[in-house]
């Protein structure tokens, strides 16, 4: 059993039903008459941009435009959970961005980047995970001149877009985010999560978040199931679904989806709109401004084509520079992953849905077999009818924060246990026999890449993993405390052995094996105006220009240790508040 490191937290209310919302997503948007000057234009309608449009719209007297590239999120495989290995890949919903080679720092490889291209961004594609990060992250960024960003400045945002089913002073409801904790308690993941508990002196907790904060002993470190992005219906409750809840009833909000932003429209350092493609524009009336919400690739390759970054890189892209910021597309973080995997003697959904899994990915005449498979209706109606099983699984079952050494001031490593294994990239096809996955990334990596407008107008992505001798350090020591927690008796006794161990654990083997976890951030780096890689401003304005802010991931100074949605859902609560302020 898990210790209750928070002891004023407790199951209470389920939250409230989010079903309609789910089924308002497959009634068509019209697309809006647009209004001659908005308020706000917000571009992406991902984690920060759908949340941002949402708050923002509260207010009657507000006009705003919210811009999507891709198309709209009618489509079961977005919400019902499981489905998201049908979208990652898919260009109806990913931008389907690859690394490039010769400078992702993998001997080579070039990586998939799943993005979202459809309401919701990436939070319609993501494994469905929510983590805050630690203290130490926000802390850090506090102290590097970030002055409201500090654990204590950030926490009641986190609490107010949340609707948790948990009290206590950590945790919030009633806002439009809904969060759930894990349905699927298996045998195989409490054995794992006690074994890593032991072999790496953490504590078992039940909520990730009751540790995040300041002064917790633990440091921000633990074992406990992932809570979910999932609504108390069991389904996906991306930042689409707060906007299905609303959108007929705000005549305030105008949502444009299946049309790219090109550029912004700047006159002298005044920024008045938008480039919509052609002749469209999108304009702001006075006072108004102009949000980039796409993410960690898409503001800044938006920046880029406007003009906006350092002068050398973009005339070499064939662009005349309209505003000197050289940040622009530098200090490239993500979170890179290890993925061990252990052979067990005991059920694991390899044998259990590997070959429903397969028929479903392959598509098409293949969904024929999948209907055929008892699995699939047994299955269909644990779901249909309970909201659990497999079909409600998150990307994950089990997380943990560890450190790789005692003396750090917060844990380096986290774990994404799994109840499968898995064969390619994305990782979509399970493998024949019961294993499970024991991946585990570098929380806060010192490698930095960039990201470089090309003269086609595209973008050439370069990670630079493992460029720092830290990381590479990191990643070595990484791949054996998962070996580690794999030898505790109480995973022996399952007889786990490793999958294909190689010969010798060194960078090498690392560079050959290593992929993305899909957490790409700090491209626009948030600084003060003494900061000369910094693109924003606390307040995420975009340093010497008026009318255009950022709110998305690519604001981090530093990566945030664990998965990005949430606190980028947080970033876009609180630039609601400055915004309103």
């Amino acid at each position: 059993k898990h210790h209750d490191h928070c002891k004023s937290v407790y199951v209470g209310a389920m939250g409230r039903s989010r079903l309609a919302a789910t089924l308002r997503a497959f009634v068509p948007i019209q697309r809006p008459a647009l209004h001659k000057e908005y308020d706000y234009i917000i571009v992406g309608a991902g984690s920060g941009g759908g949340h941002l449009a949402y708050r923002l719209s509260e207010d009657p007297s507000c006009r705003v435009l919210l811009v999507e590239a891709g198309k709209q999120d009618s489509t079961p495989w977005v919400h019902v959970p499981v489905m998201y290995f049908k979208t990652i890949g898919s260009p109806g919903y990913d931008w389907m961005l690859k690394t490039h080679g010769p400078t992702s720092g993998l001997g080579g490889r070039s990586l998939a980047w799943p993005r979202g291209k459809v309401l919701g961004g990436s939070s319609s594609l993501n494994g469905l995970l929510y983590v805050r990060g630690l203290s130490y992250d926000y802390d850090s960024w506090a102290a590097a001149g970030n002055e409201g960003w500090a654990w204590k400045d950030v926490l009641p945002h986190f609490r107010n877009c949340e609707d948790a089913p948990f009290e206590g002073p950590e945790r919030g409801q009633g806002g439009p985010m809904s969060v759930s904790e894990a349905t699927n308690i298996t045998d195989l993941a409490e054995r794992w999560s006690t074994a890593c508990s032991e072999a790496c002196g953490v504590p078992r907790i039940r909520d990730m978040s009751c540790v995040a904060g300041s002064g917790h002993e633990s440091k921000g470190a633990g074992v406990a199931y992932f809570s979910n992005i999932k609504s108390p219906d069991g389904f996906r409750c991306s930042t689409a679904i707060p906007l299905h809840e609303v959108r007929s009833k705000r005549n305030n909000l105008h949502i444009l989806c299946d049309r790219e932003v090109q550029k912004v429209l700047l006159n002298g350092s005044k920024v008045e709109g938008i480039s919509l493609g052609g002749q469209e524009e999108a304009r702001v009336a006075p006072g108004g401004e102009v949000i980039l919400a796409a993410g960690a690739v898409g503001s800044p390759h938006i920046l880029m084509r406007s003009g906006i970054g350092a002068s050398a890189a973009l005339a070499s892209a064939g662009v005349a520079c309209q505003h000197e910021l050289p940040g622009v597309g530098e200090n490239l973080q993500d979170h890179l992953q290890l993925r061990p995997k252990f052979r067990v003697n005991a059920q694991t959904l390899n044998t259990q849905v590997g070959g429903l899994v397969k028929h479903a990915v392959k598509g098409g005449v293949h969904w024929l077999n999948a209907f055929a498979s008892p699995a699939a209706w047994r299955f269909g109606m644990e779901f249909l009818f309970r909201r659990t099983g497999p079909v409600s699984m998150a990307a994950s079952q089990v997380c943990a924060f560890v450190p790789s050494r005692p003396d750090l001031p917060a844990p380096d490593l986290q774990f994404h246990f799994q109840p499968l294994s898995t064969t390619g990239t994305p990782a979509v096809y399970l493998d024949s026999f019961n294993a499970f996955t024991a991946s585990i990334c570098i929380l806060r990596p010192e490698s930095r890449g960039r990201l470089e407008l090309q003269q086609d107008g595209g973008l050439r992505i370069s990670p630079n993993y493992l460029s720092e001798k830290a990381d590479q350090d990191l990643a070595v020591r990484s791949l054996e405390i998962a070996r580690q927690v794999s030898q505790h008796p109480l995973l022996q006794e399952i007889g786990a052995e490793e999958v294909d161990p190689p010969a010798k654990t060194d960078l090498e083997h690392a560079r050959r094996v290593a992929e993305t976890i899909y957490h790409p951030a700090g491209t626009c780096k948030m600084g003060p105006s003494s900061d000369p890689d910094a693109v924003v401003d606390p307040a995420l304005r975009v340093h010497g220009l008026e009318g255009l802010r950022v709110v998305d991931c690519s604001i981090m100074p530093t990566i945030v240790s664990g998965n990005t949605h949430a606190p980028t859902v947080m970033i876009a609560e609180k630039a609601a508040s400055l915004l309103r302020s």
